[in-house]
């Protein structure tokens, strides 16, 4: 394949049958997934962070085998009340995030830290709003991690028992993708971006991965142009963009500047084929013939 973008088989028969009226598209659930940078040792002359990332397992029926970040939907519980919280506004979150209420900006929050915790065993959180917890890994705190995981505990109450402040400003609002109509699983998707605290570590926390890496966003950019490694196209776009930035503190305070319109796929005829795009990543592009009765893997 000329590269390894992740393009399931399904989905020429799928588009055929959203642009005939035979499929309806599903509401997209809120989502968020974070890319969590760290610094090289100093003096070593490793040139800009390394992105934790997770393979996928192969059985998973969504992108089974791609390199993703921590990531996964909002649990409508942390919209319900507020939270200890530090950092920006929930008013200024809920601007830039593009939201109505400062509920939902909360709750949006909650799930990137949340999803960071259960899938990293990172947390972006501490007792006060200046401070990061240090360690995560005694036997309570997975016990913790374990009824976040299945849904027993809100985050919201795991902030309450624990005495923790949000830190919100540890996150910046990177981008914003959303699923395809034609996809039977919809996710509106922010990306955020966060330096690994002092003191913590990650580890494979997540049962829907197989592995974990730390690597530089180029380098992973440059996997999947080689064909190396799956991705899906918001991966690699979010990768590309972190590119540049010689620390995490650069990338962090870039997250400002970042344009966050939500980035949908459109899927048009051109003649006999059927074309895939997404707007403002023309590399992302793909061509179907309609006789294609499967796609590839490219």
């Amino acid at each position: 394949m000329p590269n390894g973008q992740w393009y399931p088989p399904e989905w020429p028969a799928r588009i055929r049958a959203l642009a005939s009226g035979d499929l309806t598209a599903v509401d997209p659930r809120r989502a968020a997934t974070v890319m969590l940078l760290r610094d090289g040792p100093s003096g070593t002359g490793t040139a800009g962070p390394a992105v934790h990332m997770l393979r996928r397992r192969t059985s998973m029926a969504f992108a089974g085998g791609a390199y993703a970040y921590p990531g996964g939907g909002v649990d409508p519980r942390d919209d319900d009340h507020l939270v200890g919280w530090a950092g920006p506004s929930l008013e200024h979150w809920a601007e830039r995030l593009g939201v109505e209420t400062v509920t939902e900006a909360q709750a949006v929050v909650c799930a990137a830290v949340r999803e960071t915790y259960e899938e990293a065993g990172v947390l972006l959180a501490g007792p006060t709003a200046d401070t990061v917890v240090s360690d995560t890994t005694g036997a309570d705190w997975e016990a913790d991690r374990e009824a976040l995981v299945a849904r027993e505990l809100s985050f919201a109450d795991f902030l309450d028992r624990r005495g923790l402040a949000l830190r919100s400003d540890l996150l910046g609002a990177w981008a914003r993708w959303i699923t395809p109509e034609f996809e039977p699983r919809r996710y509106d998707t922010w990306f955020f971006v966060a330096a690994l605290p002092e003191g913590q570590r990650t580890r494979n926390a997540s049962t829907e991965a197989d592995r974990t890496v730390w690597i530089r966003p180029g380098e992973a950019a440059d996997g999947y142009d080689k064909g190396e490694l799956l991705m899906m196209p918001p991966t690699v776009a979010t990768l590309r963009a972190l590119r540049p930035y010689g620390t995490a503190a650069e990338a962090l305070k870039a997250a400002d500047s970042q344009d966050l319109t939500p980035v949908l796929a459109q899927a048009r005829m051109e003649g006999d084929a059927l074309v895939l795009s997404w707007p403002g990543h023309e590399e992302f592009t793909k061509l179907i013939p309609t006789g294609d009765a499967g796609g590839d893997s490219a």
